[in-house]
């Protein structure tokens, strides 16, 4: 299997159990666990904070002890050990220990494939849209398999379903693997990579904030997306057909990425990104209602693919290899993971008040986006 076909898979695989947690795992926790939305906000804002910890901290220190590709496979493993103890659970105090053992292994699996894709772009000249775009194949697959198993047999599946998701994943990744990534030089000592090194770039910096601003936006729809669509009455079967369109979208612009943007300014990807996604949460706040909502799922290729797919680009194209990990864990720990932690508390109130605030809360994130790429593009030259 070339290098180009194993990442492709391991997206896929991997976006597969990313397509059950991130739309569903909020809303299990109030329907099958019985939490109430502000107690689950609570769980998964720890979660969430820790999860940063993890992808901060946790998985650089594992890229220096192991190679990218072994780091997968255990904290594959450890990730199904901890969902495992979900089984028995029922109180708020042992589901907020377990998501919070459960945080420690399962996000480090983002930032290590996206390594790993960063990696084999620069030795392989890998296509990062071809492989990627498998990954949002695998989460529409997941959100729809999972959205009809609900329909047909409640929330229950949820858990099962992500613990059988990582067990395929874990199983992939046990077979053989790009040398680039399982290689690991011993001969030197693996010199700890300062976040100063990456801080000293002005540009890095205004990349990192743009990164958590527009990757923070999407914290309503992420945790409060499924239990939005309920609240409005659809059905669980179409709830998970909703939620594909905006996957779809997705798809549809990381097949095309390569082709038409990699040679775009940075700038102008977020420029493009940031005014999507303030348009995608006005709409919903203005006209809050299912038809709506589901148009507004096209603009996710804008307001989460540009944006992802400009962080990648900048790493890619202007960082040293030695900086990729933690670069990724930087983005892992705060835009996928501090910044939604945070916001998810005053989502959470905000969406008990009236759930249409909680969408138009983000633009406090996309709209300083937008500006701050216009501030600063002419200035930097990215």
């Amino acid at each position: 299997m070339n290098s180009q076909r194993w990442l492709s898979f391991g997206f896929f695989f991997f976006f597969i159990t990313w397509g059950i947690f991130l739309p569903f795992w909020t809303g299990w926790l109030t329907t099958d666990k019985g939490l109430t939305v502000t107690a689950a906000s609570i769980v998964m804002g720890v979660g969430m904070i820790l999860r940063s910890f993890s992808t901060f901290l946790f998985f650089p220190m594992m890229t220096r002890k192991a190679p990218l590709v072994s780091v997968i496979r255990w904290m594959g493993i450890a990730s199904i050990i901890a969902l495992i103890l979900y089984i028995p659970a029922s109180s708020f105090t042992a589901l907020l220990i377990i998501t919070a053992l459960f945080s420690m292994f399962y996000p480090t699996l983002l930032p290590a494939i996206e390594s790993s894709a960063t990696v084999l772009m620069q030795r392989e000249h890998i296509h990062y849209g071809k492989s990627r775009s498998y990954g949002s194949i695998g989460y529409t697959v997941s959100v729809f398999i999972i959205g009809a198993f609900i329909g047909f047999w409640g929330e229950g599946v949820i858990l099962y379903g992500m613990i059988a998701g990582l067990g395929i994943l874990v199983f992939y990744f046990f077979q053989r693997a790009p040398i680039a990534l399982t290689s690991f030089d011993t001969s030197q000592p693996h010199k700890r990579t300062s976040l100063k090194q990456l801080f000293q770039s002005k540009t890095f910096i205004v990349i990192a904030i743009l990164a958590v601003l527009l990757q923070g936006a999407h914290t309503a729809y992420y945790n409060y997306g499924f239990i939005y669509l309920n609240d409005l009455q659809v059905n669980g079967v179409y709830i998970g057909l909703i939620l594909n369109i905006a996957v779809l979208f997705e798809i549809i612009f990381f097949t095309q990425a390569d082709r038409y943007f990699a040679n775009v300014k940075i700038s102008t990807l977020y420029i493009i990104a940031s005014a999507g996604s303030s348009l995608r949460w006005l709409l919903i706040f203005l006209f809050p209602t299912a038809p709506i909502f589901i148009l507004s799922q096209g603009l996710h290729a804008l307001s989460f693919g540009f944006a992802h797919y400009a962080f990648i680009q900048y790493i890619s194209k202007h960082l040293d290899a030695s900086l990729i990990a933690p670069a990724q864990g930087f983005y892992a720990a705060f835009a996928m993971s501090l910044s939604i932690a945070i916001l998810t508390f005053p989502a959470g109130f905000l969406y008990d008040l009236q759930p249409s605030y909680a969408f138009a809360s983000m633009m406090i994130c996309s709209v300083p986006a937008f500006i701050l790429v216009l501030m600063t593009r002419k200035k930097l030259q990215f």
